[in-house]
């Protein structure tokens, strides 16, 4: 299951400049990534998304209500997914963090378990000299190569069908000048 919660889509893409490595050290990016997951993960296991809505930046905090935010949300809580992982396991980033031409860092990885992983990706605003939550996208996969599934025995019979991705996004911020 795919979840994307934001305040705004980031008009970065529209824009010319290319995003550029972000200044930030490895323990930092281990704060931001096991904070932010666990935070979700004691959301989802009490269902009081208060404290993660609490801990975004405002233009997330004004996007997102608790009550929204348990809504998204309420696969992965009813699912009882654990992310409690997050905290032993080092993530793997298969996008370093990068700051977009909004001003605003993105950064995308996993952690490696098994028999499945925490895929995430996540968008952080900087609030008064702080990296705040601005939008994150979590779910889990496989963990590994998984062996290809067995052709359809009727001729022209179409492959599974793709498990359908929640999409949560508000309407797009206006980017400064």
């Amino acid at each position: 299951m795919l979840v994307w919660v934001a305040s705004c889509l980031v008009a970065a893409a529209q824009q010319a400049d290319a995003p550029k490595p972000a200044n930030i050290d490895r323990n930092g990016v281990l704060m931001l990534v096991r904070s932010t997951l666990l935070a979700l993960d004691h959301a989802n296991k009490t269902g009081n998304y208060t404290v993660l809505r609490d801990l975004g930046a405002p233009g997330f905090q004004a996007a997102n209500t608790a009550a929204r935010l348990a809504e998204i949300f309420a696969a992965q809580r009813n699912d009882k997914l654990d992310l409690a992982g997050v905290a032993v396991i080092d993530p793997q980033l298969s996008l370093l963090p990068q700051i977009e031409p909004g001003g605003m860092m993105r950064m995308a990885g996993f952690f490696p378990s098994v028999p499945s992983q925490v895929n995430f990706e996540l968008l952080y605003e900087p609030v008064n000299n702080q990296w705040r939550l601005f939008g994150l996208s979590v779910n889990v996969g496989q963990s590994g190569p998984v062996a290809p599934s067995p052709q359809p025995a009727a001729k022209g019979a179409v492959s599974a069908k793709r498990p359908e991705a929640k999409d949560a996004r508000p309407p797009s911020r206006p980017t400064p000048n």
